[in-house]
């Protein structure tokens, strides 16, 4: 016991020694913070993640509904490219919202043209008042006098000189009991002509033809957009379409590719009856069908996609038909490439595309802001000529009494003389009454009282027009600006031509490319299948070709379909997406 006790001790002391003696006898370091702080765990053994359904195995192998949500797909609407880009066209809201632009820029031109149409004006009124007598003439308390007063004018334009023109005619019925008047009812009459002639400042341009031109170049701007809106509108239906179609055959693709799998599944179960194959190979074959499935479904997820883009497109509204049919594109996808120069593109762009237009739209208007601007530096000074005539009329006042009346004195030494001067006076009152009474427009038509005027009207500044000469430099600087914009949008367009033509030959070549993927595919995928039934192969690699075959049936329309969208982008990019699509420039309804 007491020998047991001693070896345990010796050996103890043995292995305490050992440890100390391996230990480094230079002390160590003291470890910093961020050295401490590391978390040193092997991934493997990482804390805090929480348990979540770890028993669970989906045992559904039902396959859910094939088919595309609210769509009908025997229902099937055969839709070409020409249709949906007029359904797009005639019900596209933006294409709407642009087409009522135009139309209120037609508007607008009318409404600044109205500016220049002649305008009757006039006024119309009755008027009785009754004043108190202040008059040694007059024996009356009170006079009451009544008015009618009916005036017309006519105001017209020579819209090239500035030219104002103005008639007016003007009439006055006046009725009266005062004694001392002669006439009544009398009645005044005058008609005239006044010419306003701009000698310096808005004679040859003013603010009216100024929004006239104005309104002309925005009618031209809305006409231009309405049109750069129906090019983009037909690109993103090109697109639409395509990718449409590109979607339906990659969906029968897969749909092919699950028949094919079966087959093969088939045909393996086959093999392994014959003893050729392991039964474990089936399951290779089991998964493919499987994944093949999923791929049918996900086929259809991008078709229903790609159609409700179209959709949205083309219909009118929400309710539309279209929404519950399947449509179905026509056209062949084997569109041929436009055989095109760099030179020929450029010039086509440069020719065609609508930024330029609208760039050159501004640079006319910005010309008219500098022609008025220049005008309204001159000095305003008019030429005014008139010319009025007058004529009165009307019956004798019953209650006439001339404060003026004469008499001669019988036996007095001019008695006779005096006779001869009242017999002359009363001629000459009755010749003037007989004047006075009757239509006043005798009078204005026999230019009885005409009354002729020409002065000049000016305003002027006293120490130069700032304002107009401010707008002025303004215009030009923006003249400038709107040169520097036009550069600019040149060198963009030349971007874009250059890589719509490069995309084009890409999409060529990745089609080549496709193409003969696709053949080589079939070929390796059929001599595996005659490999595994000769035991030269396995499940595995014929499953692998049956994968690939997949996937570059796809790839090869895939490829078709972004020749086919490069075209479209080339047809933007040179602005002829309206000619080659016979679409008219303006649709107007």
């Amino acid at each position: 016991m007491y020998s047991r006790s001693l070896l345990i001790f010796i050996i103890a002391l043995i292995s305490g020694v050992g440890h100390v003696l391996a230990q480094d006898p230079t002390p160590s370091p003291t470890a910093t913070p961020a050295v401490e702080d590391k978390q040193q765990v092997a991934p493997e053994r990482l804390q805090g993640v929480p348990v979540i359904a770890p028993d669970y195995r989906s045992d559904d192998r039902s396959l859910p509904d094939l088919g595309r949500v609210g769509v009908d797909m025997l229902d099937q609407r055969s839709l070409t490219l020409n249709d949906a880009i007029r359904l797009a066209l005639e019900n596209n809201n933006d294409i709407e919202v642009t087409r009522a632009n135009v139309k209120i820029a037609e508007f607008d031109l009318r409404a600044a043209r109205g500016f220049y149409q002649p305008r009757l004006t006039g006024t119309t009124s009755y008027e009785r008042a009754t004043t108190p007598n202040v008059s040694i003439f007059s024996s009356n308390q009170k006079t009451t006098q009544g008015a009618f007063v009916g005036n017309a004018g006519v105001t017209g334009y020579i819209p090239r000189f500035g030219t104002v023109l103005r008639a007016d005619v003007t009439n006055n019925r006046t009725t009266t009991n005062n004694p001392i008047s002669i006439l009544s009812p009398q009645y005044n009459a005058n008609a005239g002509f006044t010419v306003t002639q701009p000698l310096f400042k808005g004679r040859g341009f003013d603010q009216q033809r100024r929004t006239i031109e104005i309104a002309k170049r925005n009618l031209s701007l809305t006409d231009v957009q309405f049109r750069q809106k129906t090019i983009d509108t037909i690109v993103n239906v090109q697109r639409a379409y395509w990718d449409l179609a590109f979607a339906l055959r990659n969906l029968q693709v897969q749909r092919d590719s699950v028949k094919d799998a079966k087959e093969q599944y088939d045909h393996n179960k086959r093999l392994v009856e014959e003893g050729q194959l392991a039964p474990i190979d089936i399951v290779a074959s089991e998964t493919q069908v499987a994944n093949f499935e999923q791929a049918v479904y996900e086929a259809l997820n991008v078709v229903g996609q790609a159609e409700n883009a179209l959709k949205n497109l083309v219909s009118p509204n929400k309710n539309a038909k279209i929404w519950s049919e399947s449509v179905t594109p026509v056209d062949p996808v084997d569109i041929t490439p436009p055989d095109t120069t760099l030179k020929e593109a450029l010039d086509a762009a440069l020719s065609n595309r609508p930024e330029l237009e609208l760039n050159q739209v501004q640079k006319d208007i910005n010309a008219i802001d500098r022609k008025f601007y220049a005008n309204q530096k001159q000095p305003q000074i008019d030429l005014v000529a008139s010319y009025t005539s007058a004529g009165v009329g009307g019956g004798q006042n019953p209650g006439f009494q001339s404060p003026f009346n004469q008499t001669c004195t019988p036996g007095a030494p001019d008695y006779e003389a005096c006779l001869i001067r009242l017999q002359q006076l009363q001629a000459q009152q009755q010749a003037n009454l007989e004047l006075l009474t009757g239509n006043a427009y005798s009078g204005v038509f026999a230019n009885r009282y005409p009354t002729y005027r020409v002065g000049i009207q000016f305003n002027l500044p006293l120490f130069g027009d700032k304002t107009a000469g401010a707008n002025y430099g303004k215009a030009l600087v923006e003249g400038e600006k709107i040169e520097t914009q036009r550069a600019q949008l040149e060198q963009t367009i030349q971007v874009d031509v250059r890589n719509a033509i490069q995309s084009l030959r890409t999409a060529e070549a990745k089609l080549r490319a496709a193409a003969i993927a696709r053949e080589n595919s079939v070929k390796q995928y059929e001599s595996e299948q005659r490999k595994l039934d000769a035991g030269q192969s396995d499940v595995y690699k014929v499953l692998e070709r049956q994968t690939a075959l997949t996937v570059a049936r796809s790839n090869e329309l895939r490829a078709q379909t972004d020749l086919n969208k490069s075209i479209a982008d080339l047809q933007r990019a040179t602005g002829n997406s309206l000619k080659a699509n016979n679409v008219v420039s303006l649709l107007r309804k």
